[in-house]
């Protein structure tokens, strides 16, 4: 496993790199930094997404999880910048209950990338699992310009 540091306009992120893909994404600088190509490019697509200036990422990702997990995860992917589902409509898509995509969304190593900021509940924001909670969920999607939600 690789990983690497890119400080954004967003804070600073450790991205972890294992036999080629992204494997997870961490609110934190990395103890020690390694670079590779992939690395190097998640990094670049990061800062340019935080300026405003990438709206899609395109990145080999292996993110955890069974089926469910997965299933979830692609779901989060197909979600438009700027554009948010929330998680009963993910719940319907994958067949399973609400809660099962909350602890989906939860367990996501690979946040902003794979963008579990733009799944809601239905009638509010719902939580984040990320670094600064609901705050950081709120900073994401006003930099995404979903403002509708949060007036």
């Amino acid at each position: 496993m690789a990983t690497l540091t890119a400080d954004t306009g967003l804070g600073a992120f450790s991205i972890e790199e294992t036999d080629g893909a992204i494997t997870a994404l961490h609110w934190r600088a990395a103890k020690m930094d390694e670079e590779t190509p992939l690395l190097v490019e998640a990094r670049r697509q990061l800062i340019a997404y935080a300026q405003g200036d990438l709206t899609e990422f395109d990145l080999p990702l292996a993110p955890e999880g069974g089926p469910l997990q997965q299933a979830v995860l692609a779901e989060m992917r197909a979600i438009p910048f700027g554009e948010t589902k929330t998680y009963g409509e993910i719940a319907k898509v994958v067949g399973a209950p609400a809660q099962a995509v909350v602890q989906a969304c939860g367990a996501n190593t690979i946040p902003v990338i794979i963008p579990c900021h733009r799944v809601t509940g239905t009638g509010g924001l719902g939580g984040f699992s990320g670094m600064g909670g609901v705050e950081t969920k709120v900073e994401l999607l006003r930099h995404e310009g979903a403002y509708s939600l949060l007036i």
